[in-house]
């Protein structure tokens, strides 16, 4: 079961996580970047940037991405990996909204029948091709709509409930999410697949940011600048060890969560229209914070389908995306930690990073 539960939900999720970012998130932040540009005047190079854009936002791109990325990390064969492009493809336009979580298990059943045959036959190059890209076609026929209308439907519940309960909604979708980061499972593949934008995915990157964010500061004493670095710019998941040690680490950054999750929907009424894999991404890479500043200007399609419209952040949009995802969650955690190191709860060591 342990097998199974890492090559399909830690292996594939986080290998579509990095097809994701190869392709729609780093496409869009050089489209948006290029956008805002050209007010400044035409000019070919700003153009160029649009273009460039557009070619790594293309749905059949990025669902190809997304397939090569999950084929990659679950170890398939040359010739299976190489055939999942077409499979990846069909399954992120056949899906539509949800179209991630459809190349996920369709892509994921593809490799599994292209592994099947790989390498057992003196014809493997025709073989092999013909097993996956058949199976995946027909997977993409059969279900590719029903999985995609399945998760967009999850997601647009989960969006609503948040405008509907914003405190509520906005504690559950900051802990979830914030937790889902540390564990060795992909936050960011899970908001993809369901489209997480708006409210609720300003609720999970404040989660998210209260996970690394409050990691690097309450382990400072311990890790120094280089823990705060990798934690901070790089995952809080490099605490899985002390956790499983010591949970009772992990409460004060949870604590910040569910604090930062409603400051964030009720408060500031911080929304992340960007790609919505930018709500599970936090401050890796400052992923987390541009796609909130890209979704003020050039909201993404999932956010449109939920109301979303371009803006001009004002000083409370800053303010709040500056304290939301790195003034309260340093501070809190570093208090919450505090008490506990008091109460000898954490002790000297507990936090240290392993080598």
């Amino acid at each position: 079961m342990n097998k199974y539960v890492k090559r399909y939900l830690i292996d594939a999720m986080s290998g579509m996580a990095q097809g994701l970012f190869a392709s729609l998130l780093i496409g869009t932040i050089v489209k948006t970047f290029g956008q805002q540009l050209l007010r400044l005047g035409t000019n070919p190079v700003f153009e160029f940037l649009v273009n460039a854009g557009n070619f790594a936002t293309d749905p059949h791109v990025v669902g190809a991405a997304m397939a090569v990325g999950i084929g990659y990390a679950m170890k398939v064969a040359p010739l299976v990996l190489f055939c999942l492009v077409a499979v990846g493809s069909a399954a992120n336009v056949s899906g539509g909204a949800g179209g991630p979580l459809a190349v996920l298990v369709i892509s994921i059943l593809a490799a599994e029948c292209g592994s099947l045959v790989s390498k057992k036959t003196k014809i493997d190059i025709i073989v092999t091709p013909f097993v996956t890209i058949l199976s995946g076609a027909l997977l993409t026929v059969l279900c590719a709509g029903i999985i995609g209308k399945a998760a967009a439907s999850f997601g647009n519940l989960i969006v609503w409930a948040t405008t509907l309960r914003p405190f509520v909604m906005g504690m559950i979708i900051s802990v979830v999410v914030g937790v889902a980061l540390t564990l060795p499972i992909s936050s960011a593949a899970i908001c993809a697949a369901l489209g997480l934008t708006g409210l609720a995915g300003g609720a999970a990157v404040a989660g998210c940011c209260a996970q690394m964010v409050g990691f690097a500061v309450m382990s400072f004493k311990e890790n120094r600048w280089s823990g705060l670095l990798s934690q901070g710019l790089g995952t809080s998941m490099l605490q899985m060890p002390n956790i499983i040690k010591n949970p009772r680490i992990w409460i004060p950054p949870v604590l910040a969560s569910l604090i930062t999750g409603p400051v964030a929907t009720c408060l500031f009424k911080m929304e992340m229209n960007g790609a919505a894999v930018s709500s599970g991404m936090g401050t890796c890479g400052f992923v987390g914070q541009i796609g909130v500043i890209t979704g003020w200007f050039q909201p993404s399609a999932a956010a449109v389908l939920h109301g979303a419209v371009p803006v001009t952040p004002g000083f409370m949009d800053w303010a709040g995306l500056v304290l939301v995802c790195f003034i309260l969650p340093g501070l809190l955690s570093w208090l919450f930690s505090a008490a506990l190191r008091k109460a000898g709860w954490i002790k000297e060591g507990d936090l240290v990073l392993p080598e």
